[in-house]
């Protein structure tokens, strides 16, 4: 039986958009025995932020031919079950698709979309001429207040978006009136998927949910003269997903009927700048994780985000999984790139930086893969050699 487990990106490996890489069907038909059961503990982690994991695990069915499982998905906003003290409170959330039921499914009991806010407070959305309005509503003044911001992915009226998140950070979550001063620091933000740019059919990559952080931090860096401050940053390269999707591993081999720990996860992806990052990140802290404790661990986390998000923001019940996971778990995680999606041998430029604000500086060494291949298939080939396994 395998002691190795696959973390697996989408959008770049096994699609493009909606099309299925023909070297994945490939890859999967060694993944799986005759039966369609998988060999070696399989966990697909996207920094999709706009979907349910069930929707996710049926549409990677689709595509692969292969039964994928919801315990088999790990979406950009998975983790922010661990995030349970914002659970009972009042969140302003942004994103496209199902973000109210994927909100209510992660624990988040009160919850307001972008859409609701302004329906509430109309003088507020004032770029589009033909949707401006020029009446107040009579209902603002009994909007409670937004006590927290969750952003989940790239919605799809960016100017709406930017504009009514900063003006609920500017105005401590009520924006029916300016407040005397600006209130520093801002409401907590909790923001899903930083990858500047994904691979979707076109030729050249399109902007991800990364743009938009770009953007709003930008904006309220210069309205305000004060920096954006993220409560936590969910999805690759933070090390928090890498955890969780660790302990999504283990349990994957539980049910395999692998009862030995998974000691050696392979992160295969597209991006140097999330899923090699990631994983590299990642498997330095498991290099501190093995030698010391998980306190320690925390304090080798690759930035200063990651580092108050794996310490002060996780829940009692998050914390004591990770350490037991620590006690159990990986020893390593390794890299591999592949050459179907986002990055570009001939256009890649290294003195352009399109890691996360919040983990520059990068390392030297954090951004280079263990291995490059081709495609999925010829990671699975490589890792498959490297493991004895057939």
């Amino acid at each position: 039986m395998a002691h190795f487990g696959l973390l697996l990106d989408i959008d770049g490996v096994i699609v493009r958009g909606r099309k299925v890489i023909s070297h994945a069907l490939k890859a999967f038909q060694k993944l799986v025995d005759s039966k369609g059961k998988f060999r070696v503990p399989t966990i697909f982690v996207t920094n999709a932020g706009n979907s349910r994991r069930q929707d996710k695990a049926d549409q990677l069915s689709q595509w692969l031919g292969v039964k994928i499982t919801e315990q088999q998905v790990v979406m950009s906003h998975s983790p922010l079950r661990m995030f349970q003290q914002f659970h009972d409170k009042h969140c302003l959330i942004s994103g496209q698709g199902p973000i109210v039921d994927i909100a209510h499914g992660l624990g988040f009991k009160k919850v307001s979309t972008i859409d609701h806010l302004r329906s509430q407070f109309p003088l507020l959305d004032a770029v589009d001429h033909k949707r401006r309005q020029t009446e107040p509503s009579p209902y603002e003044r009994y909007f409670p207040r937004v006590e927290a911001v969750v952003l989940f992915g790239e919605p799809v009226r960016w100017e709406t978006s930017l504009q009514l998140i900063i003006d609920v950070l500017m105005t401590n979550g009520l924006p029916c009136a300016a407040a005397s001063a600006i209130p520093y620091p801002h409401l907590p933000i909790l923001a899903c998927n930083m990858d500047l740019q994904w691979m979707a059919e076109a030729c050249l990559p399109r902007f991800g949910h990364g743009a938009f952080l770009v953007c709003l931090e930008n904006l309220y860096k210069k309205v305000t003269g004060k920096d954006m401050i993220y409560t936590a940053l969910i999805g690759k390269p933070s090390e928090i997903t890498y955890l969780h999707a660790e302990s999504c591993v283990q349990e994957e081999a539980l049910r395999l009927g692998i009862t030995h720990p998974v000691r050696r996860l392979f992160a295969i992806g597209d991006n140097i700048n999330t899923d090699i990052y990631g994983a590299n990140l990642y498997n330095r802290y498991l290099d501190r994780r093995r030698e010391d404790d998980f306190s320690k661990a925390i304090l080798a986390a690759g930035s200063n985000s990651a580092r108050q998000t794996l310490n002060s923001t996780m829940s009692k019940d998050a914390r004591t999984t990770a350490e037991m996971v620590g006690n159990c778990g990986a020893v390593s995680c390794i890299s591999v790139l592949v050459h179907t999606g986002v990055y570009n041998e001939d256009l890649h430029d290294d003195t352009c930086e399109h890691t996360p604000r919040d983990f520059l500086p990068v390392e030297v060494g954090l951004k280079e893969p263990a291995f490059r291949v081709d495609n999925i298939l010829s990671a699975v080939d490589l890792i498959f050699e490297r493991e004895g396994f057939s």
